[in-house]
Parts: C-alpha cells; sequence; structure tokens
C-alpha cells in the first residue's frame, strides 16, 4: 500500500501542451506507468522522467516502512497540469510600440499507487459524496 507523489514545477512548455501529452486522462489512468505513449509535445521527455521519479519515490517508500513493492503493480492514480508563472517579454513593432509575448509554464505532478490504496481511495471518495 504504497502512494508516491512527484512534480515538476516552471517547465517552459504551456499547460495546454503538457496536457494533452499528460497521463491524466481517463483512459490512460489505471494504467502502468512504464511506457507512456509517444505525443509530439515538447514535455513528453519531462513527464517520462516525471513517472519515473515517482516510481523511486515508491520504491523508496517502501524500503523504509519494510515492505515489498513491485513496480509492475504500480498504477497512474491522478495526473494533472497546472498553470505556472507566465514569463513576459516584449518584442519592438512599428512606429515605437511594443508587442507583448507571453511565455508560459507549467507544474506537471503525477501520483502513482499500489491497486489496495487506488481502491480505498475510491471508496472514500464514493462514500463521502453519496452522504
Amino acid at each position: 500500500m504504497v502512494e508516491s507523489i512527484a512534480r515538476v514545477k516552471h517547465i517552459r512548455v504551456t499547460p495546454q501542451k503538457a496536457r494533452a501529452s499528460s497521463p491524466s486522462s481517463r483512459a490512460s489512468r489505471r494504467r502502468r506507468p512504464g511506457h507512456p505513449e509517444v505525443r509530439p509535445a515538447g514535455c513528453q521527455r519531462a513527464i517520462y522522467k516525471l513517472v519515473h521519479a515517482a516510481i523511486a519515490h515508491a520504491q523508496v517508500k517502501a524500503d523504509r516502512d519494510g515492505e515489498y513493492l513491485d513496480e509492475q503493480d504500480l498504477y497512474v492514480k491522478n495526473a494533472y497540469v497546472d498553470e505556472g508563472t507566465t514569463l513576459k517579454r516584449f518584442q519592438p513593432r512599428a512606429q515605437g510600440r511594443a508587442f507583448q509575448i507571453k511565455k508560459r509554464t507549467s507544474h506537471i505532478t503525477v501520483v502513482l499507487a499500489t491497486p489496495e490504496v487506488a481502491d480505498a481511495a475510491e471508496a472514500a471518495t464514493t462514500k463521502k459524496a453519496s452522504k
């Protein structure tokens, strides 16, 4: 029963592109995180590294607690992309004007869990929703 979280902040990709390639869609949840799907967004390598960091965090937690953890048992419990700070730059235009360029950043979070933790969390949310 292990749950691990990994985050990367201020990555230089827009949140819209990061959401398209993150494992946050319903179809990719509850899927093994080992091999990400190939998509043409610029943050695919960062997400791949982030998922492997979450796997390493889970392994460290399991070793600390004295539990056995097989990496094949981990599932993507939750993954989301938040908007980070926006870098504002200016580009010179005609007649002394300035054109603003917004370079957006993202905060990406991936939560991995073993099936027991994922099932217990789903049961708690459904119980809370029914009240």
